[in-house]
């Protein structure tokens, strides 16, 4: 017999070299095949089945083998799968970029806020400190006033008392005193531009009118007083004292002759002419 191989033998050789195309044509699937999410376990999947059916044995597990292979160097990783797409990139930059602003704006309201409240603490305490100064300066002029209204009266009580003082030594002062009344009308001569060359003619004058008494009253016609003022009540505009004091008398009757006679000799020659002054 001839060596002629046997068909027998040979189909199983033949069936081999027809599942290498499959195998090779299921894995460039694998690598190609991928679904909407970029896995591709369902491609590996039904390869895995198909060449089950198809090859069974060995073969099958050949082709798992290089499929599994396959897909791990061709598979993309886990996160490369779920990376984030530009839109949602963009949408999340965004979002930071406002979380960034907000925080931004809260921080710088917060300094507002903070500046305003130090501010209205300031313009508070200088509104008190102003207060406080006008306070103070009403106050010390109230006690200045309050000093210079007791200065005042206290001013005021004394002169009343040295006027009460006055009013009683002129009382206690004898009504008719000849000698005093001269001495005060030779003090008071230079007042009135005189010198005490006139101090003769005058005692002589007033001797012959009332001999210096301070109540001396002409019975005939109510002349009154050392100077016998007609009426009486023109010594008034000395002194209210004029009934009594002998030198309200005098200056009232100096001043008369002054203004009438120009000096106390010439009223007396008139006196002497006329018996009247």
């Amino acid at each position: 017999m001839s060596k002629t191989p046997d068909r027998a033998s040979a189909r199983p050789h033949g069936r081999r070299r027809a599942v290498a195309p499959n195998r090779s044509a299921l894995a460039r699937a694998a690598r190609k095949g991928t679904d909407r999410f970029g896995n591709r376990s369902a491609v590996v999947a039904l390869s895995l089945g198909l060449l089950a059916v198809a090859g069974g044995g060995a073969a099958a597990t050949a082709n798992s083998a290089d499929l599994a292979r396959t897909a791990s160097v061709t598979a993309p990783s886990a996160s490369a799968a779920q990376s984030p797409s530009p839109l949602a990139q963009a949408s999340s930059d965004a979002r930071a970029a406002a979380d960034k602003a907000a925080a931004d704006k809260a921080a710088a309201d917060k300094d507002a806020a903070a500046k305003a409240a130090a501010d209205k603490a300031a313009a508070d305490k200088a509104a008190s400190d102003k207060d406080a100064a006008a306070k103070a300066a009403a106050d010390k002029a109230a006690a200045d006033k309050a000093a210079s209204d007791k200065a005042a009266a206290d001013k005021a009580a004394a002169d009343q008392a040295a006027a009460a003082t006055a009013k009683a030594a002129a009382a206690a002062q004898p009504v008719n005193d000849p000698a005093a009344a001269q001495a005060y009308a030779a003090s008071r001569l230079s007042a009135f531009g005189w010198g005490q060359d006139q101090m003769s003619a005058l005692v002589t004058l007033w001797n012959k009118e009332s001999d210096w008494s301070t109540t001396a009253t002409n019975a005939s016609s109510g002349a009154y007083g050392i100077v016998q003022a007609l009426p009486g009540s023109k010594m008034a505009s000395v002194g209210a004292d004029w009934q009594t004091n002998y030198k309200t008398q005098i200056d009232w009757g100096l001043d008369y002759i002054k203004k009438s006679y120009g000096s106390p000799a010439n009223a007396l020659a008139f006196h002497l002419a006329h018996n009247w002054y």
